[in-house]
């Protein structure tokens, strides 16, 4: 192979596209010596909120704090129940059993990827407190009917943002929102993968709501209203400056990055729709896709000797997520003994393709042909 080594995701020719600025942001922190809580830190918090539209932006150290501290903020009990996708990330559903609360795993939409909103319906009981949807892979959750099945019970609704930050969901009635600004709480990861990344780890949570917005705030600063006065039990969760700064001159350019993935998406989509074995993302009505991923299925059985094919030929893939949360370990007794068939369909089928806003012409035309190189073997 003549081109240079394929990367899942190419961090290092995104740097050098930015370098100038990204170094100059750096390099102004460290001037200046502003590295906890400095003004670059203020300025991205408002500049996200104002791209966001929405009221309050918090950083905090990363993804997995946003979503324990929200549910601290909203006053969630030992016993209370969180429905949450059985595919998805552990994050998602770790924080949940951390604080002793439950986390009720529901199936997934076999099209959209994200949780299905019948078995959320089936879920809900008297213990119920919040639903978490997931925005997978770069793509909203049904958002709308959601927050309909929220209202109807006096749930809480905590958006996992990290992968589908910059994505519009549309309502019914036209209306649109950003992904992370539709419930009361949206949590976020600025993981350097992400589409909006910084140099280390770091995340964000969202909210329209003043009262929570402030003690959020205080719960991620060691649960202090003002300094040395602690009122609640909190944590030391803070997006330092740097990584703020870093971000600040990404945000700029995550609209573009988004085209830049949907691009490459495009192509791929054009090119694998012949392929009777792969089964390629579905865009919702309801939603923009961001492409954090591109994720097919495979449906002739075959997605390890696939996966293993593309190594020997130097192209990297990834499986997101190979196992259903209620199978692993750590949640085994939060499994009630029902299987879902749906995420279980995924995890043998889902494989992610290499997807980032840098890729060039014949990277992508080699990959490609890899792909369909193996699928003819598989006619022969």
């Amino acid at each position: 192979m003549s081109i240079n080594p394929i990367q899942m995701v190419d961090l290092q020719a995104q740097y050098q596209r930015l370098k100038l600025e990204l170094d100059a942001a750096m390099l102004g922190v460290a001037a200046d010596c502003t590295y906890i809580k400095g003004p670059a830190l203020v300025e991205f918090e408002a500049n996200l909120a104002a791209y966001l539209n929405v009221k309050h932006v918090i950083g905090v150290a990363n993804g997995t704090d946003a979503l324990q501290i929200a549910f601290m903020a909203l006053g969630l009990k030992p016993g209370d129940e969180v429905i949450v996708p059985s595919f998805t990330y552990v994050a998602t559903a770790e924080v949940i059993g951390l604080l002793g609360l439950t986390p009720v795993m529901v199936d997934v939409d076999l099209e959209s990827f994200t949780i299905s909103i019948d078995h959320i319906k089936k879920a809900v009981t008297a213990k119920t407190k919040a639903i978490v949807p997931v925005h997978l892979y770069g793509q909203a959750a049904d958002m709308e009917a959601i927050l309909a099945i929220a209202k109807e019970h006096q749930l809480y609704v905590i958006e996992d943002n990290a992968q589908a930050i910059g994505s519009d969901f549309t309502f019914s009635n036209g209306e649109t929102a950003k992904t992370g600004t539709l419930g009361d709480i949206g949590c976020t990861s600025f993981f350097p993968s992400k589409n909006l990344g910084c140099f280390g780890d770091g995340g964000a949570m969202f909210t329209n709501d003043d009262e929570l917005a402030s003690r959020i705030r205080m719960i991620a600063n060691h649960g202090q209203p003002r300094k040395y006065i602690h009122t609640v039990l909190g944590v030391n969760s803070r997006l330092d400056t740097i990584q703020a700064a870093i971000l600040k001159v990404k945000l700029k350019e995550l609209d573009d990055f988004a085209r830049r993935r949907q691009a490459v998406a495009a192509t791929y989509d054009a090119a694998l729709l012949s392929v009777p074995e792969i089964c390629i993302p579905k865009v919702m009505t309801y939603s923009t896709h961001v492409y954090h991923q591109y994720t097919v299925r495979i449906t002739n059985g075959k997605r390890d000797e696939l996966q293993a094919f593309l190594k020997e030929n130097g192209v990297p893939s990834m499986i997101y997520y190979p196992i259903p949360l209620y199978d692993q370990e750590a949640f085994a007794r939060y499994h009630d003994g029902v299987r879902h068939p749906n995420t279980e369909q995924l995890c043998k089928e889902v494989i992610s393709f290499p997807m980032h806003t840098e890729m060039d012409t014949d990277t992508q035309d080699y990959i490609i042909s890899t792909l369909k190189s193996f699928f003819a073997s598989c006619i022969k």
